[in-house]
């Protein structure tokens, strides 16, 4: 069995992936605070263990990480707890993509893993992956298998610390489906504003990167992330795929033999 792990600015997500591609179970750990490879390797035992997965079936350990410094946590962690070098998806390393941007070094793991996955999941077709993270990312990855580009702004969550951080009055609120735009109290009108706002900024951006990557040529819209469910029925995506990333690693592992990690 794989161990895939995606390391994100906000939290840890991982999964365990049988033989057949089939995924068993999954963790997640806030990753917004630094921890030592002993508090790593210990939470990832137990996780396994928790859900009834033996630490010992893990054969390979696959890693999205856009956090430089959890690198070498992770890496102490997998040798010391599983006796497993991690793969890291990162350059070098197979991942059956050409990568058509101007310094493909700078595109995040987390973007290249959901592009692996998409050309994966919908071969032969042009996908847009909108991924609802720290940041929100949308991705063009064409049939051909390329990863053509894309755009970032602020995720939703962020959006909402900065209103609470940076205003005297406005507060905190619970991000949900706002029933309607026109709010009727502070809180309803933050979370109309949200809502609202993150839905047409959506459909804007993946209008334009797919008219820019793909002209006249159809396009599926995939969508993943923790807040990607907000917009299932606003009908922008054609799919929502919530682990799609630990798919993208997943496949990398495939793509790289074991002797080559």
């Amino acid at each position: 069995m794989n161990l895939c792990i995606d390391i994100g600015n906000s939290q840890l997500h991982g999964g365990v992936y049988d033989d057949d591609g089939e995924l068993l179970m999954q963790i997640r750990k806030e990753s917004s605070h630094r921890v030592s490879s002993d508090e790593m390797g210990l939470f990832l035992v137990s996780a396994l263990k928790g859900k009834e997965v033996d630490p010992k079936s893990i054969q390979r350990i696959g890693v999205s990480c856009v956090v430089p410094d959890e690198v070498f946590t992770l890496r102490v962690a997998c040798r010391d707890y599983f006796d497993t070098e991690p793969l890291f998806l990162e350059a070098g390393v197979k991942t059956k993509l050409k990568i058509k941007t101007r310094n493909p070094l700078e595109v995040g793991a987390d973007r290249i893993a959901n592009a692996i996955a998409a050309s994966e999941l919908y071969p032969d077709t042009n996908v847009i992956v909108v991924d609802f993270g720290t940041a929100i990312t949308l991705d063009a990855v064409s049939a051909n298998r390329e990863y053509v580009g894309g755009s970032i702004c602020a995720g939703i969550g962020l959006a909402m610390d900065a209103l609470g951080a940076k205003t005297a009055k406005l507060p905190h609120v619970e991000i949900v489906k706002a029933a309607h735009a026109l709010g009727r109290s502070t809180i309803e009108s933050i979370q109309g504003g949200l809502y609202y706002g993150y839905l047409g900024m959506i459909r804007e951006l993946v209008k334009r990167v797919d008219e820019e990557a793909f002209g006249s040529e159809s396009c599926r819209v995939v969508a993943t992330g923790g807040f990607s469910n907000l917009y299932r029925d606003a009908e922008v995506f054609d799919e929502i795929v919530p682990d799609l990333v630990l798919r993208g690693v997943n496949a990398m592992l495939a793509f790289n033999p074991e002797e080559q990690s």
